[in-house]
């Protein structure tokens, strides 16, 4: 947890990380969603997302483990460098 953004939160059980990205529109909303398919995919570690009109939660859980493996934090990791570097709000 340390290492990724300070908005990323812990759930209460320690079973899941989340975090709540706010974008101006719609459009880079969905933007964003299907980056984070797209990375998802090529990880082969899928997170819940849930898309609004101005935001998109995004949760990683291991459901083999019912909990949290490195596997979560090195995507959500990969997250806060993409939305860095491409500033999709």
């Amino acid at each position: 947890m340390q290492q990724l953004s300070d908005t990323w939160s812990l759930g209460a059980d320690a079973a899941f990380i989340e975090r709540r990205f706010e974008f101006s529109v719609y459009s880079r909303t969905v933007a964003f969603a299907n980056a984070v398919a797209w990375l998802a995919t090529n990880e082969g570690h899928h997170p819940e997302l849930t898309v609004k009109y101005g935001t998109c939660k995004v949760r990683f859980c291991t459901t083999a483990i019912d909990g949290l493996s490195e596997n979560d934090f090195i995507c959500a990791a990969k997250i806060d460098r993409m939305i860095e570097d491409y500033n999709y709000g």
